[in-house]
């Protein structure tokens, strides 16, 4: 039997982050899948934690030497045979219901491409940002100016015969979803479910802790699909990722260029707000770590968004399917 939906897991040298990011893909409900798993050149033993999951629905690609998650994406695309499509990075990982509710969302919509609502994830698999995500209108007005879609390349789901030639564009090392998303907006609006179906897992080995290669390719993203881009939004964003991974010379100047071009009220305002974000991570860490209960309210964002009922709820649906890796 075709399968309905093709899954596609690039992977290079994240054997310990690919077995839970496997283990959400596998769970889903009620939707008939293959999943090929593109090794694009790892030297970590990934092959082996692939060969160990006893599962017909999974398959093995491999690339001898890296080509990159571009080259991984459209191979496994390519080898697959399901009526759509979907891709989960190696490091990413998937509410139960995520494909179920996707498919259905686009079937009732009668639209080529769906997104879903993310939730940031600790690498212990603890919910530590995030927020609903915009509605498919005002997204659209929003794509040319930031990549707005949740969840990177993990979050969308699109129809194989709605794909566009290329799919993902082996030019970008970081930006080729959202160069796809602004090409599949060219035919369409998406549908959407807005929960969180995605965890996007923060940790230092993540590409997004590559700024300087995401501002290279800022230029290129502007001039291919005219932009503008929001560039004050872009460089807090760069800023926040490097005070995560403590590059504080970096996320100064990235926050005096956010000022310059418009973004957060001012520096030390952009400063200020992040690094209270900052704070209440590590209180929230001290806290679990003296055996003390979860407290959504307590929890961080990275655009210290208030914390609403709303927003609460969001953060608590993330909450519930993720205690079930841990």
């Amino acid at each position: 039997m075709q399968p309905q939906v093709t899954v596609v897991v690039p992977t290079h040298n994240r054997r310990a982050l690919l077995a839970q990011t496997m283990r959400t893909v596998l769970w889903q409900r009620d939707v008939d899948l293959e999943v090929i798993v593109v090794d694009d050149g790892s030297t970590d033993g990934t092959k082996d934690v692939v060969a160990a999951i006893s599962d017909p629905r999974v398959r093995l690609l491999r690339i001898d030497a890296p080509e990159g998650v571009s080259v991984a994406r459209n191979l496994g695309a390519a080898a697959g045979q399901g009526e759509w499509l979907a891709f989960c990075d190696d490091d990413d990982l998937w509410a139960p219901d995520k494909l179920r509710d996707q498919v259905a969302a686009a079937c009732d919509s009668e639209r080529g491409w769906v997104y879903a609502g993310q939730v940031n994830v600790s690498i212990n698999l603890r919910v530590i940002g995030g927020a609903p995500p915009l509605a498919p209108d005002a997204l659209l007005r929003r794509l040319p100016k930031s990549n707005a879609v949740p969840g990177g390349g993990s979050g969308v789901l699109l129809r194989r015969d709605a794909a566009p030639s290329p799919l993902f564009d082996t030019g970008y090392r970081h930006f080729a979803d959202w160069d796809l998303w602004l090409r599949l907006a060219r035919s369409g609006p998406p549908a959407w479910v807005p929960r969180p179906l995605i965890g996007y897992r923060v940790h230092p080995g993540a590409r997004s802790m590559d700024t300087a290669g995401m501002v290279a390719e800022l230029d290129t993203i502007d001039h291919r699909h005219g932009g503008p881009v929001d560039r004050g939004v872009f460089y807090r964003h760069v800023a926040r990722v490097s005070l995560r991974a403590d590059r504080r010379r970096d996320a100064l100047r990235y926050y005096f260029q956010a000022a310059a071009h418009g973004s957060g009220g001012g520096t030390a305002v952009a400063l200020g707000r992040d690094l209270g974000g900052l704070a209440a991570d590590a209180a929230v860490r001290a806290r679990r770590h003296a055996g003390r209960r979860w407290r959504p309210w307590l929890m961080p964002s990275p655009s210290r968004e208030p914390r609403n009922a709303q927003h609460l709820d969001w953060l608590s649906q993330g909450e519930a399917w993720l205690r079930h890796l841990r």
